[in-house]
């Protein structure tokens, strides 16, 4: 008995020892397969990164690595300052080289027409006629002035108009002017066209802001202004009639 567990601790002694000269091995192997040959430093994915990762998050995602030059494949980045700026175009996988041409400029993804809603808005869309947006001489990337009135009876002294809110960035605009073509188009006065139908615009304002742009929507009217950041606000007020020439 005391033999046969000698023996048997002798051939767990050699599994091990070969195991770990058969590991050792492999791992020499590697070494010795790249000495000598070219290397290069650069990024590969360490954790899932989902697509629209800004740049400057790209360090919790990647890390740095040494590979052989020949493997390196077209574009992998090797300083992460050079994409200042930039997010993923797409989610990147754990082992892929981190690589320039999966990250691009945010303003590429966005679907045309549209422009990019700052971070804690949320977006609110109006339908309103061509003769309460300017015209209809809106784009994506505006900002307006919004302008609210009640009608009898819903302030203290009777109808009201009020700017109530100022600098609103519009993030889409539906209902664009159409070109006039043919004989209308020879005939057309100057000037820019006008949308024959109502428009939906979409602002972009903290939730607080939307609730309140939604309730004048229902229960009031609304008119936008062009407001650009050079434009002032300056002596506006909550306009009554009573107090309409004063």
């Amino acid at each position: 008995m005391k033999t046969r567990l000698i023996g048997a601790a002798a051939a767990l002694l050699l599994a091990i020892t070969g195991t770990v000269a058969v590991t050792s091995y492999v791992q020499g192997a590697d070494q010795r397969a790249l000495k000598g040959a070219a290397t290069m430093n650069i990024y590969v994915v360490d954790k899932s990164v989902p697509a629209n990762t800004p740049a400057a998050d790209l360090a919790k995602f990647v890390k740095p690595a040494s590979v052989p030059a020949s493997t390196v494949a077209a574009g992998a980045v090797t300083d992460l300052g050079t994409l200042t700026g930039k997010v993923t175009s797409a989610p990147l996988l754990p082992g892929e080289q981190l690589l320039d041409g999966r990250m691009v400029d945010p303003a590429s993804l966005l679907v045309p027409g549209t422009a990019p809603v700052p971070e804690g808005m949320q977006e609110i869309t109006v339908q309103l006629g061509p003769d309460r947006v300017v015209g209809g001489q809106l784009a994506a990337g505006d900002t307006v002035g919004v302008f609210v009135s009640f009608t009898e009876g819903a302030g203290p002294k009777g109808p009201t108009t009020h700017l109530a809110f100022q600098k609103v960035l519009v993030t889409s605009v539906q209902g664009a002017p159409a070109e006039p073509t043919g004989k209308a188009a020879a005939t057309a006065p100057p000037g820019p066209p006008v949308p024959a139908g109502a428009m939906l615009i979409t602002l972009a304002r903290p939730a607080a802001d939307a609730e309140r742009i939604v309730f004048a929507a229902e229960f009031g009217t609304i008119w936008l202004s062009k407001e650009p950041a050079t434009a002032t606000g300056d002596g506006t007020s909550v306009i009554t009639k009573d107090g309409f020439y004063q």
